[in-house]
């Protein structure tokens, strides 16, 4: 009974791996360069608003649009997921250009303030590429 007990314990203690292989990733927003929106939106009309963005290496990954929403102003930003590479050669710089689309239709009359964010200035300020459109019925 001893020896099986042992062997037992002695199973448990060394199948049990303490190194993790598991893909290691985070959510990372990337700046946006450019949005290319309509001059004027109408009333309860879908429209597709596309965003530019770089991706910065090999192991960032389009994930989703962000967006908040107050009142008329849409704060927007890139998300992505950046896998941790497991061994140090496999992210490389990539400075791809790419692009995200995502839709919106304005349900109220006046103007709507989108604030695409574009990163943090020398000074640690967030700072947003701003464009009013204003809705016409």
């Amino acid at each position: 009974m001893k020896k099986l007990f042992v062997l037992l314990i002695s199973l448990v203690t060394f199948s049990c791996s303490i190194s993790d292989d598991s893909p290691r990733y985070f959510q990372e927003f990337l700046p946006i360069e450019t949005a290319f929106l309509p001059e004027e939106f109408v009333l309860d009309e879908t429209y597709e608003i596309t965003v530019a963005y770089t991706n910065p290496t090999t192991c960032h990954f389009f994930n989703d649009i962000f967006h908040i929403r107050e009142d008329n102003e849409i704060s927007v930003a890139v998300n992505s997921t950046k896998y941790q590479s497991q061994s140090n050669g496999d992210c490389t710089a990539s400075d791809a250009e790419m692009e995200a689309t995502f839709s919106f239709t304005p349900t109220e009359l006046g103007t709507y303030v989108f604030k695409f964010w574009q990163g943090r200035g020398d000074d640690g300020e967030t700072v947003y590429l701003t464009i009013e459109v204003p809705v016409a019925e």
